[in-house]
């Protein structure tokens, strides 16, 4: 079964779109670090035990990859916004097998304790134009939630809009089980509202 892992705010620089999540939220970030294989970086905050959200944007510091960026940040311009959203399965080849070829293909990745395998297209692109989800299979019992300490943010709904936002949701039919992400069709946008001290927050 599929649910919410984490979902992803991009920007053309992590300060940037580090200080725009922080600034809304009113909270700082609690981890940082790199990835190596995509030269980018980012920066978590908890969002309760199971799910977490991540700011990412390309390290420019880092060797320029041979092959296209994760999340379309080759192509990212603009300010900070959310840009894709991951879900989290036990079985990411059985899963792609179901979906898709435009979703991807497995890349294993490793950070210190952390190995997980996402699914990451050829363009770099996430599904439908950027708006569909990316798939994650954490190994080795580590995951992130473990070591965030508790930001008092909660996801309240992850609204995906979208022209296809049927089709979206009927790919994914029983494979997905969360209340969370809610389908509307419309002009494309992915916005989340976060609950913090008994009222919500708007990222979009």
């Amino acid at each position: 079964m599929l649910v919410l892992d984490h979902f992803v705010v991009a920007g053309t620089s992590r300060a940037i779109a580090t200080d725009w999540v922080s600034n809304t939220l009113g909270e700082m970030p609690k981890v940082s670090g790199k990835h190596k294989y995509f030269g980018t970086h980012n920066h978590l905050w908890g969002m309760g035990p199971t799910c977490y959200l991540e700011t990412i944007s390309i390290d420019h510091a880092a060797t320029k990859p041979e092959f296209a960026r994760w999340f379309g940040l080759d192509h990212f311009v603009g300010p900070p916004r959310l840009a894709g959203w991951v879900l989290a399965t036990k079985n990411i080849k059985h899963t792609l097998s179901q979906l898709d070829p435009e979703c991807g293909e497995p890349v294993r990745l490793q950070r210190g304790k952390y190995q997980w395998v996402i699914s990451v297209s050829a363009s770099g692109q996430l599904p439908f134009g950027g708006y569909g989800p990316a798939l994650i299979e954490w190994e080795g019992g580590f995951h992130p939630c473990l070591d965030l300490p508790d930001s008092k943010c909660r996801l309240h709904t992850l609204k995906i809009r979208h022209p296809q936002a049927e089709t979206m949701k009927s790919s994914l039919g029983d494979l997905m089980n969360d209340d969370r992400i809610i389908f509307e069709t419309g002009v494309e946008k992915i916005s989340a509202e976060i609950e913090k001290d008994e009222r919500l927050i708007t990222l979009q």
